[in-house]
């Protein structure tokens, strides 16, 4: 074959590439499943993160896990509901998703058996500023200052759970402060939580 001529040049080019895309999904194949199994224990330590139980290796977490939660429950509308047990009470936790600044976040809280008071959270993001926006996730003080906080007001219909700035926070029994220089961040966090309870507020309210 005279490898000079585009024909050359066409074929061999589209065999490399065939022989590439063939070893790609190969590759793929064969490691999805691990890659499934590290995102489902990823997000079995974050529930339990919320349940403030962190910094557990794999095992620990795995087994943690199969002893805390009791049970994983769909309720109306394909919402889910994890029924757990601390140190023999009961907890809830609920996942929670919204739009940070430049992307996707998401949760995990936990409440008490009253099924108002955090009993603690946790938060991620997809694609937050790195010590500003990425506090939600990387500051545990912060995340901790939702512990005791009240999701609904006193009428038990209004959300009020809600992130704001410190010197806009004028239910402290209800409200936590925004991380600092992450205005739109912290506000997407408040959003999520807010629509993300109201959702669940008729199982709550049983």
């Amino acid at each position: 074959m005279n490898t000079n001529k585009n024909s050359y040049i066409i074929i061999y080019s589209s065999v490399m590439v065939i022989i590439v895309a063939f070893l790609l999904a190969f590759i793929y194949q064969t490691l999805k499943p691990m890659q499934d199994v590290n995102v489902a224990l990823d997000k079995k330590k974050q529930i339990l993160a919320s349940l403030n139980i962190r910094d557990l290796a794999n095992q620990e977490a795995e087994t943690k896990y199969q002893e805390v939660v009791k049970s994983e429950t769909t309720i109306s509308d394909g919402l889910s509901l994890y029924d757990c047990e601390v140190d023999g009470k009961r907890k809830y936790v609920v996942p929670v998703r919204g739009m940070g600044l430049w992307g996707p976040i998401w949760g995990y809280v936990a409440l008490d058996d009253d099924k108002n008071t955090i009993f603690g959270a946790y938060f991620n993001h997809e694609s937050e500023t790195a010590g500003l926006g990425a506090e939600i996730k990387d500051s545990k003080a912060w995340q901790d200052q939702f512990r005791g906080k009240k999701v609904f007001a006193a009428d038990g219909e209004t959300i009020a759970i809600a992130v704001k700035k410190k010197a806009d926070v004028k239910n402290p029994e209800s409200e936590c402060d925004a991380v600092t220089g992450a205005t739109l961040t912290s506000d997407g966090v408040s959003l999520m939580l807010q629509e993300s309870f109201a959702k669940y507020k008729d199982f709550f309210k049983k």
